[in-house]
């Protein structure tokens, strides 16, 4: 087994205005809802319906939800469109901008939002 990460959990203070959100944005990278409990929902790639990827979820303590300072999570993207999409139905959603779609010092595609509880995601499309 060489996987790293098995998994990413971020938290939220609403479950339900996080879901609506994270529903009309990961569609455009190919994660669905797949798993779904009172405290949490994960998404899952539709062609790996088993394997849940990303979750939202209330934090175990029941305190609130902060965003890390310097942590940011990014996602894959199959094309440059999916990034564009993405980052453009973040923002209509209530996202707010971190980085415009566009060519990195890496050389890839990426699109930088803040989530509505303020988590920096970013949607990554290798460039070959």
């Amino acid at each position: 087994m060489n996987k790293v990460i098995g998994f990413v959990m971020i938290g939220t203070n609403d479950l339900e205005k996080s879901s609506k959100f994270y529903d009309a944005i990961l569609n455009h990278l190919g994660l669905k809802r797949v798993s779904i409990t009172d405290r949490y929902i994960g998404y899952g790639h539709s062609n790996d319906d088993d394997q849940v990827k990303f979750y939202i979820t209330k934090p175990y303590n029941n305190e609130n939800s902060t965003a890390g300072n310097g942590n940011m999570i990014a996602l894959t993207a199959e094309t440059k469109e999916a990034v564009d999409k993405f980052y453009s139905s973040a923002l209509e959603n209530g996202a707010t901008d971190e980085g415009k779609p566009g060519i990195r010092e890496d050389g890839n595609y990426y699109g930088y939002i803040r989530d509505i509880d303020g988590n920096k995601i970013s949607a990554r499309c290798l460039v070959k």
